[in-house]
Parts: structure tokens; sequence; C-alpha cells
């Protein structure tokens, strides 16, 4: 062979060789549900409060940093830098982290609004809130590894009888106070999803109030449709953010059971849950189909909106029952 041959032969090897390995890293991990369930157990033989909601942000966070290829958001150099469906599936399990995170420090941690809020949580919800493109100076998993770090101190604060300082309210009106913050989401990544084939939408802005106003006009009628370049990117962080979710509402199965079973609303997250598992099974196709809907191939977007609909209805459901308890 000469030399043009054998440099073709090569070029095109390399690209087998990056598509190979770009393919294996933006594979999703399992799902690690086993080890948020396993709990914590005080002497009395009761479970710790709060041990498997915590554990579950710890798991999903560390997910994000161990799972095949590390964490590929904020990489600079190809092929991992050329990659879009995995960075974005990130972002929505970040996303996720970031809402509990927060959830944590302002209002599970704390007894009322006039309590101290704690220390570990002070400092691990700021560092998950970095940019998650960050790369240097600081890298973002620098910053997440940190944050983990104080979780677990955190973690290890609610087991230790000692440390009265490290608390976890497991209360009706704390749990409806971040599932409102989880149905905005969920709403957010329905209406995305289903702009993926485009559609004309009424303006409901301003709904339900004749003396409420925005900053701005807009119009009684706008059509939106999700560019063709965004739409697996869209569906992957959903995807991520879900899978994230359902770890969550796991632990909280457990967390708040008395609370569930006294307003006799353990069967709605259990709904939820299911919603949620559904929306993680595995994909069969090579690339994420964008149908017309009721057309001849498949829309992938529009089969991710329905589940993520329904989980936001009973969502919704869940979040009055806790109201009414």
């Amino acid at each position: 062979m000469n030399k043009t041959t054998i440099a073709a032969v090569s070029a095109l090897l390399l690209l087998i060789l990056l598509w190979l390995c770009g393919w294996w890293v933006s594979r999703e991990p399992d799902l690690v549900i086993e080890d948020v369930q396993q709990g914590m157990q005080q002497e009395d033989g009761s479970r710790v409060v709060g041990y498997s909601t915590t554990t579950a942000l710890i798991r999903v966070t560390e997910t994000l940093l161990q799972k095949r290829g590390g964490y590929l958001a904020n990489d600079v150099l190809p092929p991992f830098s050329l990659l879009d469906n995995m960075p974005a599936w990130e972002f929505g399990v970040l996303e996720m982290s970031r809402d509990l995170a927060l959830a944590l420090r302002k209002d599970l941690s704390r007894s009322q609004s006039q309590s101290a809020e704690n220390a570990f949580l002070r400092i691990a919800q700021p560092q998950l809130n970095i940019d998650h493109r960050s790369w240097v100076l600081p890298s973002a998993e620098s910053e997440y590894r940190k944050a983990i770090g104080q979780l677990y101190l955190y973690r290890n604060g609610l087991a230790d009888p000692k440390q009265t300082d490290s608390q976890f309210y497991a209360r009706a009106d704390n749990l409806r106070d971040w599932l409102k913050n989880v149905e905005k989401r969920l709403g957010s990544y329905s209406q995305r999803l289903s702009a993926s084939v485009g559609q004309e939408r009424f303006n409901t802005d301003l709904a339900g109030d004749v003396a409420a106003r925005q900053s701005t006009e807009a119009p009684d009628r706008r059509y939106v449709k999700t560019s063709w370049w965004q739409i697996d990117d869209e569906f992957y962080e959903a995807r991520g953010a879900t899978w994230a979710l359902l770890h969550f509402l796991k632990a909280v199965e457990i967390d708040f059971a008395e609370v569930l079973q006294r307003r006799n609303a353990m069967v709605s997250l259990q709904q939820i849950i299911r919603e949620l598992e559904a929306a993680q099974q595995p994909i069969h196709s090579p690339m994420i189909l964008n149908g017309s809907g009721f057309g001849v191939l498949a829309n992938h977007s529009l089969v991710m909106a329905n589940y993520i609909s329904r989980a936001n209805a009973a969502l919704i459901d869940l979040s009055e029952l806790l109201q009414q308890g």
C-alpha cells in the first residue's frame, strides 16, 4: 500500500475508535436504588430519619463523577468535547440534585424559619451550583467532590445522637415545599419535550388573576418548536432529571413513610415512582426519533413527555393530600 492508502486507512480506524469510545461513555449508568434503600438504624431499631434522602443525593452526585467516562460536561478535548447527549443527561441530574440540596439547606434541616442553617449544607449547596462546564480553577468535579464530602459529614451527624446540630425534619410542609419545586421542573420538561413537533400555544401567563401584570407585552398566541439540533439534548436532559428524581422519591418513600401513611398518600407516591421507572426504559433506537406524533416514525420526546406529564399530575395530587392532612 502506498502512503496515501495507509493514511486513509489509519484515519478511518481512528474515526471508528473515537466513535466507539464516544458510544461507550455515552451509555447511561444503572440505577443505584439499592444503595438508597439500605438506610441506617438506630439502637432501638428505628431508621435514622433523613439518612436515605441524604444518601440518595450523595449517590446520585457520585454517579456523575464515577460513571463510565467520568464527568463529561466540561471536557475540552475530543472526542468527549464533541458529545452532547451525556452532558445533557448530566445537566438534568445536576439540576434535580441542586433543587434537593437547596431544599435540604433551607427547609428539611431546619425546624422553623428562625432556626440556624446546618453548617455542612451551607457549604455543600453552593458548591453544587458552580458552572457545570467549568474545567479549571476550579473544576466542576473538584467542587462537586467537596460538596459530597460535606454531605457525608451531614449524614454522619444525622446518625450520631451526640451531634444535635445535624437534623432532618420529616414533616408534610417540608416535603410539600420541595415537591412544588419539582412540579415546576417537570412541567418545564414536559413543555419542552412536547415542542419537538411544533405547536401553536395560547398565552396563559396571566390566567386566573385579572389584576396580574407582566414586565413586557407578549402575543396572545405563539408558535413553539424545538430546533432539530436540540431535540436529543432536551430528551436526555429530561431523562437525566427523571433518573435522579426516581432515586430521591425512593428515599422519600422511606424517610417520610409515617407522614405519607398518615395522609393515605403512599400509593400516590408509588404511582409517581412507577411513571418515572417507565421513563427509564431502555432505548432500542440508535438515535432519538422525532416523528410527527401520529406519523409512521416514533417520537421519543412525546413518549417521554407523556410519562413526565403523568408523573407531574400525580405529584400535584400528592401535594394536595399533604396540604389537606
